[in-house]
């Protein structure tokens, strides 16, 4: 069975397997729609989720229900997709939920836990634990849209530094790109966080506006060159175990699709993510050997540098819940199943993961 087969296979209901005819036997609906991404042609692994996700739309639906993709700035810009999503002026977007946090911080919980979930297990917290479902009601309805992931990136890096980063007090007055609540977190610790999209990383790091930037891992940040203009480059990034990238669409606009066409939209963005962690797995090992070949100099980011952030993020997460109800509930489950998860992995793929590293350290 090849791949539009199985798309049209998952989205028929269970009780059209007893009928004679499938639903999509039917003479089907034409629906076009507008996808405006928040990451640049030139970034594949990202750009390349949204276009290979509308492929498979299209493919499932015989072209009757095509989605095209455009770049940042052809519609609207990179940090204001969702926006004009809610707003109707596109159908769709692809974006990093966490660009959403000025609007509301729980916007967070889409793209990571900070301090939290590793890949695997934000994704079991959002499809088998209810959490995307949760999130969908109690905080995207609210901005009239709905939200699936469609890539995960697997765990992040800590950025590039202009300068080494040797004790808490190097952050003071560190200007640095990063999104999300991570720059919150910094700033409680004297940084100064901008949130400046993809195309715009370089330049800003060349020209000295900024100190630092963080943005995905070896293969997307060689695609921006970034260590080209500051060398040091700094792990684990603390804040993205895992990075989520989400699909999220106008709610109106959703539930006037056949049920055939929804079920396909949001089989086709799981098999999408599971692609794309694939290819980020496949790409960085290659990508960090030949970032280190071109001068990048690895570091670890100091114990009392993570311990400081740890302590600051897990009050900035204990204020945010005091504030917000929905916050406080998803917060609560996702840090309530990171505890279990965590034991769990302990035992079976730490251990396992341990031995390796130590037994093929070349």
């Amino acid at each position: 069975m090849d791949r539009r087969q199985v798309l049209k296979a998952a989205a028929l209901p269970a009780a059209a397997t007893g009928l004679a005819a499938p639903a999509l036997a039917q003479p089907n609906r034409k629906v076009s729609w507008r996808l405006t991404s928040s990451f640049p042609r030139n970034l594949d692994t990202l750009y390349g989720a949204a276009t290979t996700f509308a492929k498979m739309v299209g493919e499932a639906t015989d072209g009757d229900f095509t989605i095209r993709i455009f770049s940042p700035g052809e519609i609207v810009p990179a940090l204001e997709a969702r926006e004009a999503t809610s707003k109707g002026f596109v159908e769709s977007c692809f974006t990093a939920s966490s660009y959403s946090i000025g609007t509301d911080p729980a916007f967070m919980f889409a793209t990571v836990l900070l301090f939290g979930l590793n890949s695997r297990q934000q994704m079991a917290y959002l499809y088998e634990m209810g959490g995307n479902e949760k999130l969908n009601r109690l905080l995207y309805a609210k901005h009239n849209v709905l939200c699936w992931p469609l890539i995960s990136t697997g765990a992040q890096m800590g950025g590039w530094f202009r300068k080494e980063i040797r004790s808490v007090e190097d952050l003071k007055g560190l200007k640095f790109r990063i999104g999300g609540l991570a720059g919150h977190v910094f700033q409680r610790l004297g940084s100064v966080p901008q949130q400046i999209a993809a195309g715009d990383i370089y330049p800003s790091l060349e020209r000295g506006t900024i100190d630092a930037a963080e943005w995905i891992g070896p293969y997307d940040d060689e695609k921006l060159g970034l260590y080209k203009v500051a060398p040091y480059y700094y792990y684990p990034g603390w804040w993205e175990g895992t990075g989520i990238l989400s699909l999220i669409v106008n709610r109106q606009k959703y539930e006037e699709l056949p049920a055939a066409y929804r079920s396909i939209l949001q089989t086709a963005a799981a098999a999408t993510t599971s692609l794309g962690l694939a290819k980020y797995d496949a790409l960085n090992p290659q990508a960090l050997k030949r970032l280190v070949a071109a001068g990048a100099q690895l570091r670890p980011f100091p114990q009392a540098v993570l311990d400081a952030c740890f302590d600051e993020t897990t009050k900035m997460h204990e204020e945010y819940s005091a504030a917000d109800p929905v916050y406080a509930e998803v917060y609560r489950e996702m840090a309530a199943f990171r505890q279990d998860a965590y034991q769990w992995l302990q035992l079976s793929e730490y251990t396992f993961d341990s031995y390796q590293i130590r037994r093929l350290r070349r």
